[in-house]
């Protein structure tokens, strides 16, 4: 049994995203269960559905008003790293650092979706962001100024109130 297996608890209801989300878990599945011989090839093609993964929401927080320095983005950055470097190392021959590292993001991704990304998600439903076409349906629910956290109740840069433009339908 994987270390990671999709659950509904990771559901977000942005459709691109929780797809986005199951497609890592079953990568991150296939890298764990991969021979040796079969690890590196796996690993690298989690690293480039991870690379267009963040890249995406990168893309859509940027279009949403989060600043391009905000915690969320810098934590795909620094993911994305560290599993470039795995990659490297598992073709110098280091297969346990890259078996160590699925261990690691079995931990990470839940604790990542939970907060950063169910931040995001709840952020693009309040504006109305459709992610197929990046039109903002509610562009008065915009932040005023860029978000420079992640938009979570535990972030301490979250928008307030009078950073949001908010008016009742």
């Amino acid at each position: 049994m994987p270390a990671l297996e999709w659950s509904d608890d990771f559901v977000l209801n942005i459709p691109q995203m929780d797809r986005t989300h199951e497609e890592f878990v079953d990568l991150l599945a296939a890298v764990e269960t991969a021979s040796d011989g079969a690890v590196l090839a796996a690993w690298q093609d989690l690293v480039a559905h991870t690379e267009d993964h963040f890249s995406r929401e990168d893309r859509w927080m940027t279009e949403t008003r989060f600043a391009a320095s905000n915690c969320h983005s810098t934590q795909h950055k620094v993911v994305l790293q560290i599993m470039q470097q795995g990659a490297a190392q598992c073709q110098a021959g280091d297969v346990a650092m890259v078996r160590q590292m699925v261990k690691e993001l079995a931990v990470w991704f839940p604790q990542h979706a939970a907060s950063m990304d169910a931040a995001l998600a709840n952020h693009l439903q309040r504006v109305g962001y459709d992610t197929n076409n990046g039109s903002i349906a509610r562009p008065q629910a915009l932040p005023v100024s860029e978000i420079h956290g992640c938009a979570g109740d535990s972030c301490s840069d979250t928008p307030s109130a009078s950073q949001t433009l908010e008016t009742t339908a």
